[in-house]
């Protein structure tokens, strides 16, 4: 099992659940986080560092998240890895809250 990162994520991009990453499973994007399923050790380490929920254990993804399993194994597959905290976007907290956010998704 791995871990997945959902739409709360998009727009936000805290970077607080890739410093406790023992495998540097984590790959960036321009406004959003995946985890690569190849990497990943299940730990559990990332999910309680993430200020906006939006890790989950690949088994209980939310039904209305379930594309984002399929979503974090593509685009693992094409981003770099990000192995160091940086700072949240600019307006995270403005976005923090805000649902129905795959359209806002840069690849």
């Amino acid at each position: 099992m791995t871990y997945v990162v959902t739409e709360s994520c998009i727009r936000c991009k805290y970077t607080d659940c890739v410093d406790v990453c023992p495998v540097d499973c984590f790959r960036e994007g321009p406004n959003f986080l995946v985890i690569d399923p190849e990497e990943c050790i299940d730990c559990t380490l990332c999910v309680a560092e993430c200020p906006v929920e939006a890790i989950y254990a690949e088994d209980d993804v939310p039904a209305d998240q379930h594309q984002f399993i399929a979503l974090n194994a593509e685009l693992s597959k094409k981003w770099k890895p990000i192995v160091e905290r940086k700072d949240a976007l600019p307006d995270a907290s403005d976005w923090a809250k805000v649902k129905d956010k795959l359209g806002e998704l840069q690849r």
